[in-house]
């Protein structure tokens, strides 16, 4: 049966077989939950699971370790977590317990957490290998190496213990970059979301509005649907677009501004992450739809070579020419187009990469280069492919029309065998098309 992430106990089975077959019959591989964080005082931010841990175990529990043995006769799967305490579970909530862990999530064994400490040397004796992810969560790197030492204190003894400690994303990270059945659902219910808040965004937006205020728009939306926000929402009005992480979401839109808004949601623990520029009042003036048509332009380009055996830079590459042709069109730039590809100063309009993986995490694991070559793409990948262009406001080498402009359009694009899929369509992207939605 599927569990509370719409995935079920034998997908998540299957995933760990497999990630035990890539590391072999003697390695053993550790897992630590992501710790709980205090937000002022007494205060926690909202619990957010390990992404790795969530991928193999549906479980969404802090305070767990999930051990995996290849091999290992006595079970290969094991789950340490916190015990039931009626006491606890009545000020934060019921927790699975040791005994639920095995029959709700398919454990081969699960423990207490706090026998962690007397269980966790004894699996270690014996494997030649640790795969672990080192220095991601130091208190626990402290508590591993104090394992690994007691082990190694019986080796005049018989003790064997582990020598070789390999990083755990080699395995995981190629694993989670290509997405199945059950994870394309939920990420296309991720999109659909986020398309739906951007909609009410831009429906809601009139001159003068406050960017936080488009935010609870937005926001609201996600919790409407279960789904919370991926990352920090981005909404920036007028220069403020041009601050590539800007975060404030406290300005006032003016007639004639543009907002930009970079947000998704996050369901059942998958990101989408969608990012749409659209005149406050409804209508681009000339210089605004001018840049705006530049970027649509980069888009197609890009999703042109969004396809199978196609190299993952190429989508780059394609959109920064499409963006220098433009800037060279409409006089931002002069010279000659190779040139400023060459020399890399068309970054002073657009500073960042074209894209990044998308999964459980907005930038999600997985390798871009393989052997020092741009790695190709395959069916299962799913990937944002987000062009822009930024004037900043000072910048008076350019005439002042285009000063201020920031822009940006970011769709999630998932490889299929035939081509590509755009998860997010369906949302207003062209100018043409903002301001006829925004005219309804």
């Amino acid at each position: 049966m599927p569990g509370a992430t719409g995935i079920t106990a034998a997908s998540y089975q299957k995933r760990r077989r497999q990630l035990m077959r890539l590391a072999g019959d003697d390695a053993i591989l550790v897992l630590a939950s992501a710790p709980e964080r205090i937000r002022s005082r007494d205060t926690h931010y909202s619990y957010r699971p390990d992404s790795d841990l969530w991928y193999l175990t549906g479980f969404a529990e802090p305070d767990s370790v999930l051990v995996l043995v290849p091999g290992r006769a006595h079970g290969e799967a094991l789950l340490f977590c916190r015990e039931r305490d009626p006491e606890r579970e009545g000020w934060d909530g019921p927790r699975v317990g040791p005994e639920g862990a095995v029959e709700a999530l398919g454990m081969d064994d699960a423990y207490p957490i706090d026998d962690l400490d007397e269980i966790l040397p004894g699996l270690l004796e014996g494997r030649s290998r640790v795969y672990y992810h080192f220095g991601r969560d130091t208190e626990f790197d402290l508590q591993l190496i104090g394992w690994l030492n007691r082990v190694r204190a019986q080796v005049r003894v018989g003790a064997q213990p582990p020598h070789e400690f390999l990083e755990l994303g080699h395995l995981l990270d190629e694993m989670r970059l290509f997405k199945d059945a059950g994870e394309l659902k939920l990420m296309r219910r991720a999109a659909k979301i986020s398309v739906e808040a951007h909609a009410a965004a831009m429906r809601a937006a009139r001159p003068g509005i406050h960017e936080y205020a488009l935010q609870a728009e937005l926001e609201y939306v996600f919790r409407r649907n279960d789904a919370s926000p991926a990352y920090e929402s981005i909404v920036g009005a007028g220069a403020n677009a041009c601050v590539l992480h800007y975060r404030a979401n406290n300005a006032q839109a003016r007639d004639g501004d543009l907002v930009l808004i970079d947000a998704g949601a996050e369901y059942r623990g998958y990101a989408a992450d969608i990012t749409r520029t659209f005149p406050v009042n409804g209508r681009f003036t000339p210089a605004q739809r001018a840049l705006h048509d530049v970027v649509e332009s980069a888009q197609q380009a890009a999703l042109a070579q969004a396809r199978p055996d196609v190299a993952y830079e190429a989508g780059h590459n394609a959109a920064v020419e499409a963006l220098t042709e433009g800037l060279l069109r409409l006089g931002l730039l002069k010279g000659k187009l190779a040139k400023h590809i060459a020399d890399g100063s068309y970054k002073r309009y657009y500073r960042h990469k074209t894209g990044h993986w998308l999964g459980l995490d907005v930038h999600d694991v997985g390798d871009y280069r393989i052997d020092g070559e741009s790695r190709l793409l395959e069916p299962g990948m799913v990937y944002t492919i987000e062009p822009g262009l930024y004037v900043p406001v000072d910048d008076t080498s350019v005439d002042a029309k285009w000063r201020g402009i920031g822009i940006r359009t970011e769709d999630d694009v998932l490889i299929t065998k035939a081509g590509h899929e755009v998860l997010t369509a369906g949302l207003a992207r062209t100018a043409d098309e903002i301001e006829d939605f925004m005219a309804r």
